[in-house]
């Protein structure tokens, strides 16, 4: 997986970010699912190598403007495009109603297959949001002042390394019959014998897992969605001196994400979310965010516009 931050300001964009949109890219099947989109998304993807025709799903966290204003025009610019698909919306339950609101009142036509799934029930009973053969979604509810949730992309496990030696000591003729054997799958020979596959594949490799988590104060349902991941994105909306603020607006501070971080058992953080008031040159800024959040979690980076991040397995 490749992770690219498309907006990493809280609230309103700054000269040097714009507002919450994160992509995932999938290589291996030539997908990009977006988490969040906020107004100027679409503009975002004219300023890198992402290619919009590949959006396949689209993970909304919660109806704030700052994470979805940008949605109808991206989705109305793939429209025009001509070479989408199809797309899959997941989200709160208002999201359903403000799109098609806005696409109605706009009399702007969608040419392609969208369908919008409401994830509350998934998120609440801790149920699955979406899967297929490689990834399986998980989310959770957030605290914050409207329902909001975090999600967990995740693949799932891989058969291990094939001996290739061992299948030819065993005079296995090399063809189709090899792939699967590579899957772990049980197959008859010519000659009559039958082979497990699985004897002829090293230890299950795990898949690596992304969680986005944004917007909340700490809450122990993103500690246990995110425990283990290879990479946890968090909202460090404020500086720990800033607590009593956050409290009260219901988001996290540098210490918070980190604390989750740590809780959790990720491999990475990345704080993103970041208020306006941390730009460069003001008293305190994100660099000190970091900082702050390097002293309970060490493996801790800031998450900039356009950084990419590739996710590898442990």
């Amino acid at each position: 997986m490749q992770v690219t931050f498309l907006g990493t300001s809280s609230g309103v964009p700054t000269r040097g970010r714009n507002v919450s949109s994160v992509a995932l890219r999938l290589p291996q099947r030539s997908e990009l699912w977006l988490f969040d989109c906020g107004e100027g998304t679409q503009h975002q993807f004219l300023r890198c190598d992402l290619r919009l025709s590949q959006l396949r799903r689209v993970f909304i966290t919660h109806m704030h403007g700052d994470h979805v204003f940008g949605l109808p025009g991206l989705l109305a610019s793939l429209g025009l495009g001509g070479t989408s698909n199809g797309v899959d919306l997941y989200g709160p339950d208002p999201l359903d109603a403000y799109l098609h609101g806005v696409l109605r009142t706009s009399s702007t036509r969608i040419g392609y297959p969208l369908a919008i799934h409401r994830v509350r029930e998934a998120a609440e009973q801790n149920t699955v949001v979406f899967e297929d053969d490689d990834l399986i979604v998980t989310a959770a509810p957030l605290n914050h002042r409207v329902p909001a949730y975090a999600y967990r992309a995740e693949q799932k496990p891989r058969a291990g390394r094939f001996d290739i030696d061992k299948a030819r000591e065993l005079q296995i003729p090399p063809g189709p019959v090899y792939a699967a054997l590579k899957r772990g799958e049980s197959v008859t020979l010519d000659d009559g014998r039958t082979i497990d596959g699985r004897t002829l594949c090293g230890p299950e490799q795990p898949g690596v897992s992304v969680v986005y988590c944004t917007d909340t104060v700490f809450c122990e349902a993103a500690v246990q969605l995110a425990q283990g991941a290879d990479l946890l994105i968090h909202e460090s909306t404020f500086s720990h001196a800033e607590a009593d603020m956050a409290f009260k607006r219901q988001h996290s501070t540098s210490t918070m994400a980190a604390q989750t971080a740590a809780e959790a058992g990720v491999k990475q953080l990345a704080l993103t979310h970041l208020s306006p008031r941390y730009a460069p040159g003001n008293p305190v800024t994100a660099d000190d965010l970091v900082a702050e959040a390097k002293t309970i979690f060490p493996n801790t980076f800031l998450a900039k516009d356009f950084l990419n991040v590739d996710v590898n397995p442990s």
